[in-house]
């Protein structure tokens, strides 16, 4: 893999080499190289599918720092600190009923309960809106890019189901 990543231009982050810290204002620093990059911001390359592995971590410019191959690989705490930024990253509440489902001139307008409460969105149709990112796993994101999550959709009611399937 060194040989490959020398090729690519990619600087692996580690416990070694690498010190993750919360910066005065919160965000996420990390000190590599003899330099520190405050913030610096983490993108999943698989988020829906293997969220904890090949992390890049860039700067607010969106220059890459490093990549991290897996966060098991780093200290309790620090993989701790380095999940809680996943997660604000990428949130995604998931969806635990549909209450109604309303189609209308190419959008459709979804009431549903959330593990974060009720909530009420519009999804645009077409263009991959509603994806599926795993077995039984949909992604839906709606008009102002926020995400929310069918976990399975195997233990909907067949009436949910029905719903959720004129928007596929």
């Amino acid at each position: 893999m060194t040989e490959l990543a020398a090729a690519a231009g990619i600087h692996y982050l580690t416990k070694e080499n690498a010190s993750f810290f919360r910066t005065p204002g919160g965000l996420l620093g990390v000190a590599c190289g003899g330099a520190e990059h405050q913030p610096v911001y983490l993108h999943c390359s698989f988020p829906h599918t293997a969220g904890r592995q090949w992390i890049s971590v860039r700067t607010a410019e969106g220059s890459e720092v490093g990549m991290i191959a897996s966060i098991d690989d780093f200290p309790a705490e620090t993989a701790r600190l380095l999940e809680e930024f996943i997660r604000l990253r990428y949130y995604a509440p998931a969806i635990t009923k549909v209450v109604r489902i309303r189609e209308e001139f190419g959008y459709s307008y979804w009431e549903t309960e959330t593990t974060a409460g009720p909530c009420r969105f519009t999804v645009r149709s077409g263009g991959g809106r509603i994806q599926a990112v795993g077995a039984g796993r949909l992604l839906i994101t709606d008009v102002d890019g926020n995400r929310f999550v069918i976990e399975d959709i195997g233990r909907l009611s067949e009436k949910e189901f029905r719903m959720v399937e004129m928007c596929l």
